[in-house]
Formats: C-alpha cells, sequence, structure tokens
C-alpha cells in the first residue's frame, strides 16, 4: 500500500513538472497527435452520411428518404459514443486504457477500408466496425488525458482545450480532403482516405505511447482471472449475435423502420444512462464528498445531452440546408457541401488559444465559474445559432437560395457554445468522478453524446424538403427549448457550485 502510495506520488510530482508539449505533460502530445487523425477519419466520414444516403442511385447515393436517413445517421453517431459504456469498462477491467486505443483505432480502420467497397452491404457493415472501434478509443483517450493531471493542476482545462483544439484540427483535414474526393472522385475513394487517415494516427500512436508513461498502461479495477474468462466469453457472445442479426438484415430474414427504432433506443439508452449512474452512485461504496461531486456532475451530463440535440443539426438538417438551400457558387467554382462543415472546426481552431486563456486569466483573478456555469452558458449560446437559422428558413421557405453567410454566423455561435461546454464538460469528467470509476464514469458521460445524437437526427427527419414552410418554426423551438434548459442549469449551479469545490480534497 505505501509503494502504490510513493509511486503514485512521484507520478504526480513528474505530471506536474512536465510542460515538454507548450507547456503541458509530454503525453498529450501523443493523445493530440492520436486523436487529431481518429478525428479527421470520423468526420471526414460523418458528414458524407446523410448526403450519400439520400442522394440518388444515379448520382452514387442509396436513395433514402430524408427521415430514414437522419434516422439512421443518429442512430449511428448514437451508438458510436453508447459503445463507449462498455469500452470504458473494458479498460478499466480488462486492458486498460492505452491497449483500449490501440485496438479501437485498428478496428476503426478497418471499418473505413469496408466503407471504401462500393457495395450497399460494406455500407453497414463498415459502419458497425467504426461504431465498435470508437466505443474502445473515444472514452478511453479522453480519461488518459486527464490521468496526466493531478487533482489540483490548474492547467486541466486548458490541457483539454488544446487537445480539443487537435480534433478539430484533424476534423478539418477530413473535411477538405473527404469533401473534394467525394465531389471529384466519388464517395467509396473519401471513405478510402478516411482508413489512410486512423492508419497514420496509429502509427504515431505507436512510436509515441511512451510519453503516457504509466497512465492507462493497467486496468484500473482488474477482474480475477475467472472474471476475466467470464467477461470476454461475454464479448464473444456478443459479437456472435451481432453478426447474426446483421447477417439477418442483410439477407431480409428481419426488417427496421429507422424511425422506430431510433425511438425505442433513445429511450433505451437514457434508461441505461440513469441506472447506471445510480448504480455507481448507490452502489459504489461512495462517501459524502465523492456523492456530492456525482451530483454535480449530473448537472453537466443534462447540459450535455440538450446541447447536442442541437449541435449535432450540423451533419444532417444544417448539412442538407447547406445542399439544397444554400448558394454555394463563387464564380464558376461550386463549394462542396461537406466543406461548410468545416467551419466549426475552423472556427474551433482560431478560437481554442483564447478561450482557454480566458479560464486561466480569469482563475488568477481568483474567479473561477463553476463547470455547470460554463455548460449552461454554452448551451444557451448554442441556442442563439437556431435563431439564426430561423430567420434563413424563412427565406429558404420563400424560395429563394440563401447566401452562405447565414451558415458562417450559425456555426460561428454553435462554436462558442461547444468551446464553453465540451472541452469544460470532459474535463468535469475527470475531476468529478471518483478515481477508481474514471473510465466507467467517462463511458457513462459519453452515453449524453449516444443521447443526444439520436435526438438530433429524430429532431432532423421533421425538415421535410415538401414542407419548407414548417422549417422556421422548427429551429425556433429547438432555440426556445435550449435557452429554456441553460436558464434551469443556471438557477441549479447556485448549489452544485460548492459541490464541485470538494474535488480539491483528492490531493
Amino acid at each position: 500500500m505505501t509503494t502504490e502510495t510513493n509511486t503514485n506520488t512521484a507520478s504526480t510530482a513528474s505530471s506536474n513538472s512536465d510542460t515538454s508539449f507548450f507547456g503541458h505533460p509530454g503525453g498529450l502530445q501523443t493523445l493530440f497527435f492520436t486523436e487529431m487523425w481518429e478525428r479527421m477519419s470520423y468526420y471526414g466520414m460523418r458528414m458524407l452520411l446523410v448526403l450519400y444516403m439520400t442522394a440518388a442511385l444515379q448520382e452514387g447515393g442509396l436513395g433514402i428518404t430524408v427521415a430514414s436517413a437522419t434516422a439512421i445517421y443518429g442512430l449511428y453517431t448514437g451508438f458510436v459514443y453508447f459503445m463507449g459504456l462498455p469500452g470504458g469498462w473494458i479498460a478499466d477491467r480488462l486492458v486498460g486504457g492505452q491497449k483500449a486505443v490501440w485496438y479501437g483505432g485498428i478496428i476503426i480502420m478497418i471499418g473505413h477500408i469496408i466503407l471504401a467497397v462500393p457495395s450497399d452491404y460494406s455500407f453497414f457493415i463498415g459502419l458497425i466496425f467504426v461504431v465498435i472501434g470508437t466505443g474502445l478509443l473515444k472514452p478511453n483517450i479522453g480519461a488518459l488525458v486527464g490521468e496526466l493531471y493531478s487533482a489540483e493542476d490548474q492547467r486541466r482545462d486548458s490541457g483539454y482545450t488544446l487537445y480539443y483544439m487537435g480534433i478539430n484540427i484533424g476534423s478539418i483535414i477530413g473535411y477538405f480532403i473527404c469533401g473534394w474526393l467525394q465531389v471529384n472522385a466519388g464517395y467509396h475513394w473519401a471513405f478510402g482516405a478516411a482508413a489512410v487517415g486512423m492508419g497514420i494516427g496509429l502509427i504515431q500512436y505507436h512510436y509515441t505511447i511512451g510519453k503516457l508513461g504509466g497512465a492507462g498502461a493497467q486496468p484500473t479495477q482488474p477482474l480475477t482471472e475467472k472474471g476475466r474468462k467470464t467477461a470476454y466469453t461475454g464479448i464473444v457472445a456478443f459479437l456472435i449475435a451481432l453478426s447474426v442479426v446483421t447477417v439477418s438484415l442483410m439477407t431480409g430474414a428481419m426488417s427496421v423502420e429507422p424511425v422506430v427504432l431510433a425511438k425505442y433506443v433513445v429511450i433505451t439508452i437514457t434508461v441505461v444512462f440513469l441506472l447506471y449512474y445510480a448504480s455507481v452512485f448507490f452502489l459504489g461504496g461512495l462517501d459524502g464528498d465523492e456523492k456530492r461531486r456525482l451530483g454535480a456532475l449530473f448537472l453537466v451530463c443534462i447540459a450535455s445531452i440538450c446541447f447536442w440535440a442541437g449541435f449535432e443539426q450540423a451533419g444532417s438538417s444544417l448539412n442538407l440546408f447547406g445542399r439544397d438551400y444554400t448558394d454555394r457558387m463563387i464564380g464558376s467554382f461550386e463549394i462542396p457541401t461537406g466543406w461548410l462543415q468545416s467551419l466549426n472546426s475552423i472556427f474551433i481552431v482560431l478560437l481554442s488559444p483564447f478561450i482557454a486563456a480566458l479560464w486561466i486569466n480569469l482563475a488568477k483573478r481568483m474567479i473561477t465559474p463553476s463547470y455547470g456555469f460554463k455548460c449552461a452558458l454554452g448551451l444557451i449560446i448554442m441556442a442563439t445559432g437556431f435563431i439564426v437559422m430561423f430567420f434563413a428558413a424563412q427565406l429558404a421557405a420563400s424560395g429563394l437560395k440563401v447566401a452562405p453567410f447565414w451558415l458562417v454566423a450559425t456555426y460561428f455561435l454553435h462554436t462558442v457554445g461547444e468551446l464553453c461546454l465540451s472541452p469544460v464538460a470532459l474535463s468535469a469528467v475527470s475531476k468529478l468522478s471518483p478515481r477508481r470509476f474514471s473510465g466507467q464514469m467517462m463511458g457513462v458521460f459519453v452515453l449524453t453524446y449516444s443521447i443526444g445524437n439520436i435526438v438530433a437526427g429524430l429532431l432532423a427527419g421533421n425538415f421535410d424538403p415538401n414542407k419548407v414552410q414548417e422549417m422556421p418554426n422548427l429551429y425556433l423551438q429547438i432555440s426556445l427549448f435550449s435557452i429554456a434548459i441553460g436558464i434551469v442549469i443556471l438557477l441549479f449551479t447556485l448549489q452544485t457550485r460548492k459541490w464541485e469545490k470538494l474535488a480539491e480534497k483528492e490531493a
């Protein structure tokens, strides 16, 4: 016990003194570039999904209706994050965070290679591989960032913002490369480029993994040998069952209605989120301070769900708005639809250093807004973007193609909101979660992305191209609901800000 404590103390001291990557621990460099290339592959491919599914067969698409395509999109992005729950558990109990990231990246790359094969079957099979791989990689790479910092290290928030900047540099690369390939070479060449991006990320991770030191090298709560055998048996059984269901759907032995399925799935995932959170809270052997911190974290989770339900319109309804109702001509050059989505990432890269500096300078003046306050502020700012879209949709409903600056303004507001909420929320999970549940709580938190994404897909299905006149009110409803939730959260932070400070006792 004494040896373990001394080791942890030495590791913490070493982490605090390491400033080799822009003033942050060197391990952040490894995670920064790994996540950058993984997000290049993810966003480059994700940008194309709704466009590919709704494009006519003669245009190389699948010819699926908007409602079904956005529901499938929501299910895909939702399951990507839902799989973070078992992914976090596997890291905590079986393989450790470092190996989970490595294996997840390999599975993602295989998925993109399958997507590059021009076949309806390969499209859906490839998506399944990407879902499983991202479930392993995404929660654990985020948790590894938190493990680089001690509880009292004031660099944590700015470290997550820097890490988030890497995510968006990768997404910009993905948007431009895959968007250009989609127009000039076809969808499947773009999917293939995503596989190359993930491959580069894996090579970089392999050669710089030593910078992580002991962070995530071993499971935090390893199972007994018997428990390991049971766990691996369960994993194999799940993969077999998934294969059977996939084959049944491909052969027509089973059929599903995407919109109906999405509604049932979002209810199920919400129940899983609440039950898992409650099990950690009531059955995790937590003391009073740990429970209060989890109470504060729950407020952050609610803000995250509502935020992503609005923000993730980017890949669905806003993507289609850019394709169908936006004038994308600059002289004789037509801007690829997918490039418009890069605006969010470009703004993040430009604004991230300023937001990171803002939190640091406020801390130096002894002004430290609570996690809940920052998240509520981000939600409200994001909601104002849909007020902009309310006016843009009114012009579109009158039969006009609108100027791109409407989407530029919307993505700018969404970006400011995202920078106030998303990196801060990740930091909140790593700091407020009990140490022994860090990986699992990151997985539980990632379920908020899952719920928000599926709700976003269902909302986007209401944007019927044959009922353009309904579009303005739909955007207005999203805005007003999000603002109302943000105000309620602000009121609750008057209490939860005190609970957040309890984390500073853990040093």
